[in-house]
């Protein structure tokens, strides 16, 4: 696996990938929280490619373009249409041929009656599978679960073998809907709460799709298989998941933000099969003529939600828009919001979207959630304390709201002889990565973070979350908590809640609800005289929030 970033040069040469001449240039990229708002003025241009001379240049722009009696130029959008239409037609024209199709069912999947697949469904709380396009006629029916690893991969005893070695039992039910789907070449949204499995769900069928191409590896234009993440330490996770399952042959490169390196960049993109990226970081690469969209074939939207909002959609967008036809696309998400889901059309056709899980967010029922009532001024003690008490076997992660608390929390540790790492969106690359690196071996275990560690890391070993800062939304309260419990182990999640965050008392309620946890009195007592404040001085309050801190400090 390689690491690759670029640094900026004067008037770089764009050149594709296969031209053994290229000589490229570098490219810096900042190390804000994590691609959202990358920068392109470093970046060069894309080449007016398919015009053979200056003169195709100007024939092409005449037919683009018509002039009218006061010599002003209009765009001619049917001609514009129609050379559209045909340059495509070109480009698809050139591309190898494409295999999706990889499923051979079981013949006890097969003899699974309609009846016997809903009851597995219902046992398995997956409530919803569907196709996002039910007026298509002549379509496949939707594939019968997989209800053991050797129904999905008896073909494949590389997998097989190291699922095994990682001590897995049996499929998770978003894994034993969604193999059958993936490995037929569908396109597929699943959505499932954090810890219960979606990497594998998308990753072993990407591994089967790389192997299975029939066009030798030396001769491909370009890597297959594209996994986009939100931040870096996805990335990085990814990465070494993919590890897990592959041998040498698979080459995986990660491009992200914050990382320096001086190596040619052609000699890294060469041979690679997987690219793992945030999207700033890809679009860098789009653009910068290193990668091209055309030639992936498989591509995964990991928390797709998060991706296509506004921190990353446009960077998404643009990076993607030259996908070839027929591509085969996987969006996994923990939550499926109107403004992702009307986004779908764009990038996948005929997708079956499974639910496994409740239709809305919720914790999952292997975390203990515990309350501390506090005054804001006790938190550091109460911590302190925490922290001081824990086993040998303990692991944490402490998440504040802001990068101010991070580092005034981890220098009161340091002030009392207490290791902890720290975890921030703009903290220097290396210093990021240590961090990561010391809680995942278990060097530290304590790690101080904002919600950068909030998605889609997993910790092995983490026994307990404290929210130090209550969340500003119960989605994020959701996302941290779900850091541990994960893949049907127990784990703690502690939340401090001082009076400003009684205006989630009645959610909180909700959500432990659901996740058949004890509900403490006292949230039932703070949530209904916060109701009865709310109730009673209606007309008094106003969504200035330093309004709201007086009116719960007056009643008091």
């Amino acid at each position: 696996m390689a690491n690759i970033e670029e640094e900026k040069q004067e008037n770089p040469e764009p050149k594709q990938i296969g031209h053994s001449s290229m000589s490229p240039g570098r490219y810096e990229e900042n190390t804000e929280e994590d691609s959202a708002n990358e920068s392109q003025n470093s970046l060069p241009q894309c080449s007016n490619q398919g015009l053979s001379s200056d003169q195709d240049a100007v024939a092409h722009h005449s037919r683009l373009f018509k002039t009218n009696e006061n010599d002003t130029k209009t765009v001619d959008c049917v001609n514009l249409d129609a050379s559209c239409v045909q340059k495509d037609k070109e480009r698809w024209g050139k591309l190898l041929p494409m295999v999706k199709n990889f499923y051979i069912e079981d013949p006890e999947v097969s003899e699974m009656s309609p009846s016997q697949v809903e009851e597995w469904r219902s046992e398995n709380s997956i409530v919803q599978v569907l196709r996002t396009n039910e007026e298509q006629v002549d379509l496949k029916p939707i594939p019968n679960p997989v209800l053991t690893f050797e129904q999905a991969f008896k073909n494949y005893p590389e997998i097989l073998d190291a699922l095994y070695k990682q001590d897995l039992k049996k499929p998770s039910p978003i894994q034993s809907q969604a193999w059958p789907i993936l490995l037929g070449g569908g396109d597929l949204i699943g959505i499932s709460q954090t810890g219960t499995g979606k990497t594998l769900a998308f990753l072993l069928p990407a591994l089967i799709h790389i192997e299975g191409q029939i066009i030798p590896k030396e001769k491909r234009q370009g890597p297959p298989v594209l996994i986009l993440e939100p931040t870096r330490e996805l990335v990085i996770q990814i990465s070494k998941e993919v590890s897990k399952y592959t041998n040498k042959n698979i080459k995986t490169i990660c491009l992200y933000g914050g990382i320096q390196n001086k190596e040619d960049i052609y000699d890294f993109l060469k041979g690679v099969d997987i690219v793992v990226a945030t999207p700033g970081s890809l679009r860098k690469y789009i653009v910068a003529n290193y990668l091209h969209s055309m030639f992936f074939s498989y591509i995964v939207f990991d928390e797709a939600d998060k991706l296509l909002g506004v921190d990353y959609g446009e960077d998404v967008q643009e990076s993607l828009l030259g996908l070839r036809p027929g591509h085969q696309t996987v969006m996994t998400a923990v939550t499926w919001p109107d403004h992702v889901a009307s986004q779908v059309n764009n990038y996948m056709t005929d997708a079956i979207h499974i639910n496994a899980g409740p239709l809305h967010l919720t914790a999952v029922p292997t975390i203990t959630q515990q309350l501390i009532f506090v005054e804001i001024r006790h938190r550091e003690t109460i911590l302190l304390n925490f922290i001081t008490n824990m086993k040998p076997t303990d692991k944490v992660i402490v998440f504040c709201n802001s990068k101010p608390t991070v580092l005034r929390l981890t220098s009161e540790l340091c002030i009392n002889g207490i290791y902890c790492e720290s975890l921030y969106g703009d903290r220097d690359y290396h210093d990021r990565k240590v961090a990561m690196e010391q809680i995942l071996n278990g060097s530290a275990t304590i790690l101080i973070a904002t919600n950068v560690a909030s998605r889609g890391i997993h910790i092995e070993g983490l026994t307990h979350v404290i929210n130090f800062d209550f969340p500003r939304s119960m989605v994020d309260y959701i996302f941290r908590i779900g850091r541990t419990g994960r893949g049907g182990k127990t784990g703690t999640a502690i939340s401090y809640v001082a009076r400003y965050d009684w205006r989630h008392t009645k959610k909180l309620i909700r959500i432990m609800n659901e996740a058949n946890q004890e509900i403490p009195r006292e949230l039932i007592m703070v949530a209904d005289r916060y109701n009865q404040i709310t109730a009673q001085y209606q007309g008094q309050r106003d969504n200035d929030n330093n309004r709201e801190i007086e009116f719960l400090n007056f009643y008091d």
